[in-house]
């Protein structure tokens, strides 16, 4: 039996399983991420999705914007791999990843090593380092 395509489980922009299971759980929802990466990947999953006010809401209010201009027309996220994620501190990590994208039928790669915190067991994102050096 063919499952109803109308039914069926939407993926997770994330690359995770059905997005319900994976960042649906924390975007939009009272649900703190358990992690640094698991935050940053719900953060990924609000970009595609366009959910500012997750984003906001995620981020640390020492550096967090007044607000965030929408996407551009016709922008696609294309996916997501996350190349590493390490406690820094207590209350600190990092997150590098690689998100890549499509606009105007040009491809585009965000590599970004970012800056995590946790206050009151809750992460937020902080900063990030664009293109970040090799570790060696």
């Amino acid at each position: 039996m063919v499952p109803d395509a109308k039914h069926a489980p939407l993926p997770c922009p994330c690359g995770g399983p059905a997005y319900d299971r994976c960042c649906g759980r924390h975007v939009g929802t009272a649900l703190p991420a358990p992690d640094a990466e698991t935050l940053m990947r719900s953060r990924y999953s609000a970009f595609v999705l366009d959910r500012r006010e997750h984003l906001l809401a995620t981020w640390h209010a020492s550096t967090r914007p007044a607000a965030i201009e929408p996407p551009p027309p016709g922008l696609r996220w294309l996916g997501l791999e996350v190349r590493q994620h390490r406690l820094t501190g207590p209350d600190a990590a990092e997150v590098e990843f690689v998100a890549r994208s499509k606009l105007a039928g040009r491809a585009h790669r965000l590599h970004e090593r970012s800056r995590f915190v946790r206050e009151q067991g809750r992460w937020f994102y902080l900063d990030g380092e664009l293109d970040p050096p090799v570790a060696g």
